[in-house]
């Protein structure tokens, strides 16, 4: 089998929310009806799907992303995802790269909220569930991204069914969505307000060429230095820059500026302004940040390094940040710990 060809497709704006079935974030595949070919754990990597020409397995043709059977009788397959925590769903991504002769034709996404976790492994408990429809029948294309907006962006919605029909191939499924925030039970002491956990989300950034502003804040340790956010080497005046929304609107009283892995390229010095404002919009918000006020004072930033910093000069609620970087370079981690306001 040669190698394809990917079909490049401009983002909608939802991509930029929380990819709320990304393994990395504890989102899990629970069931599926078949997975003969490749096993349903794949089609929630973080990675973009590869092509390995020439790799095969003992079932076949070796394909990154989750892959049933030929359906030789009546029915459809279909795979049950945990998302890593409840969200109310605004668009996907059902991304079938690489499967071109074996994608299904058609499919659907369903969703439903347990007010209980549930990892049940059992087809029985599944089928029995009263899901709601969050996608019409999707037409699906090979080796192509589907950019799907959500029919119910109002829900609160903890579990995810993809129906295939009939069988075949997707490389990846991303669910784009807001994380709801559990008070109760996620608000006890200090907390990350700046999570992806936690419901934060990267907003805006001047560059993003080696890695996504978005890397910032997931909440695991980056395996390498590709998973942070890295900008291009700046050649003219001027510092990189990216604003961060909080989760909840908190007192910061600790910051952790993690350059894990950059070591020829970690920035010089970093320093981060904040304010609150709930209701403005991304626009007014990127306009206004250079007069943001100083919630940390320019740091000195070293190699592979965490650096703690309790120095905080602004002691109020915000609901965003500036994270400014001189001149330029890649941050592996951000956590903003506070108090919710």
């Amino acid at each position: 089998m040669s190698e394809p060809v990917a079909i490049e497709t401009t983002l909608p704006d939802f991509t930029n929310l929380i990819n709320v079935a990304d393994d990395r974030l504890g989102a899990k595949a629970l069931f599926a009806s078949d997975e003969f070919f490749a096993v349903k754990e794949r089609i929630l990597n973080a990675e973009p799907a590869v092509f390995i020409v020439g790799k095969y397995d003992d079932n076949g043709k070796w394909m990154d992303g989750w892959e049933t059977r030929r359906k030789r009788h009546l029915g459809n397959d279909y795979l049950v995802i945990k998302l890593a925590k409840p969200a109310k769903i605004q668009g996907f991504d059902i991304d079938t790269s690489n499967f071109t002769g074996n994608f299904p034709p058609a499919c659907q996404i369903e969703g439903i909220k347990l007010e209980q976790a549930n990892d049940s492994e059992n087809a029985d408990f599944w089928t029995q569930q009263s899901w709601q429809p969050l996608t019409n029948m999707v037409s699906l294309q090979g080796n192509s991204h589907h950019y799907i907006a959500s029919e119910n962006t109002d829900s609160v919605i903890t579990h995810i069914r993809l129906s295939i029909y009939p069988d075949g191939g997707v490389a990846r499924l991303r669910v784009y969505g807001e994380i709801v925030f559990a008070e109760t039970t996620d608000s006890q002491g200090d907390i990350d307000l700046v999570s992806a956990l936690n419901g934060g989300q990267a907003i805006a950034w001047n560059d993003a060429h080696f890695g996504k502003a978005s890397n910032l804040l997931l909440p695991n340790k980056a395996p390498n230095m590709g998973e942070g956010w890295e900008t291009r080497r700046r050649r003219e005046p001027g510092n990189d820059w990216c604003i961060l929304k909080l989760g909840q609107a908190g007192i910061v009283n600790k910051i952790v500026v993690d350059t894990a892995f950059f070591k020829g390229n970690f920035p010089d010095k970093v320093s981060i302004q904040a304010v609150y404002a709930p209701d403005l919009p991304r626009q007014a918000l990127i306009t206004q940040s250079m007069f943001w006020e100083t919630l940390l004072e320019s740091q000195q930033l070293s190699a592979d390094s965490m650096h703690e910093f309790n120095e905080i000069v602004l002691k109020k609620p915000i609901t965003h940040v500036r994270v400014n970087i001189f001149p330029d370079g890649g941050i592996s981690r951000i956590k903003l710990f506070g108090k919710i306001a």
